[in-house]
């Protein structure tokens, strides 16, 4: 049996890792917004409402020294619904099976209950390396910066654990956004790359594409219908008798509400609210896969949908 040994003489740079980091926080502490950021194109559902991520999107970034996969997880909360609890069981199962664990702590909001709850979740996962990030640096001055790095140091000594490392970004301003990757990547486990050069998720593409139409229609209507609002897409299907030139993807998606009530919001006077939805949409998914979409959008009401299990497993949760 041979053992093989990295000789002196080799230079230390030729090692190559991979894992996977999961981002964790309460809702809105910018973790959808930061997998973008290092990933460089939007993967992650991002919105400035709490509880919208509710798929596990996978943002893969691709490095000469390392592949870092992101796990985007729900927001940890208090459960008051059946799908609030699947939610918080999708973070702990993802919590213990990752590399790096990256909590994200807003700059401009003082430490609360809720980041408390997710510390002491984290002090009970032993061997994972946590990383404190402090986002949202673009909106608070360097004094209140300092307190909350302070802050956060001693919320580590509190519970018992040291962070690996305390690192302040914006992802919005891009800044210290590649410096985060850089501290990231030592953490990872040495190996070759675990997906593809040119891959930037392993979300199928019709979550994806049901994600981007279900911001789209969250956009005006957050605060009548947050959580009120699933996508399904039901087939995608290339256009037969295309020239190969011109290519046509057919999309043909339902939007779920709870309430018939709801169908006129989401549709809006003369159907103008869905059909923006539509091209603004469309537009994104085009981007999203490079090629031209026909989309067939149909608001359909799935009663109470979000505390039935049946209905759950058919929306895909």
């Amino acid at each position: 049996m041979s053992v093989r040994t990295q000789s002196s003489e080799e230079p230390a740079e030729t090692v190559h890792r991979a894992g996977f980091a999961c981002f964790v926080g309460r809702p809105n502490a910018g973790k959808s917004t930061l997998t973008n950021a290092l990933v460089g194109q939007k993967v992650a559902i991002t919105s400035n409402r709490p509880q919208t991520t509710r798929h596990t999107v996978r943002g893969i970034v691709h490095r000469e020294d390392a592949q870092l996969i992101l796990v985007d997880t729900p927001g940890l909360h208090k459960p008051r619904t059946l799908l609030g609890e699947r939610l918080n069981d999708v973070v702990r199962t993802t919590w213990a099976e990752v590399d790096v664990i990256g909590f994200c702590l807003p700059a401009n909001e003082k430490l609360g209950p809720g980041d408390r709850f997710i510390a002491k979740e984290l002090a009970g996962i032993k061997k994972t390396p946590k990383v404190a990030i402090v986002t949202k640096t673009d909106l608070v001055d360097g004094k209140t910066l300092a307190e909350q790095l302070i802050a956060i140091d001693r919320l580590g000594e509190e519970l018992g654990f040291t962070w690996a490392e305390i690192v302040p970004v914006s992802a919005t301003a891009n800044q210290q956004v590649d410096l985060l990757a850089d501290l990231i990547a030592p953490l990872l486990p040495e190996g070759p790359a675990l997906y593809p050069e040119g891959d930037l998720t392993d979300e199928p593409e019709q979550v994806m594409v049901a994600e981007l139409i279900r911001e789209a229609a969250l956009e005006g209507v957050r605060d009548e219908l947050p959580h009120s609002i699933a996508v399904v897409v039901e087939e995608m299907l290339p256009r037969e008798d295309r020239p190969a030139d011109k290519p046509l993807l057919d999309i043909h998606a339902n939007v779920f509400i709870e309430r018939p009530s709801q169908k006129g919001i989401i549709i809006g006077p003369k159907g103008k609210r869905l059909k923006d939805v539509g091209i603004k949409s469309r537009k994104q998914i085009e981007a999203l896969l490079g090629t031209p979409v026909f989309l067939d959008l149909h608001v359909k009401v799935a009663k109470d949908w979000q505390r039935d299990p049946k209905q759950l497993r058919r929306l895909g949760f």
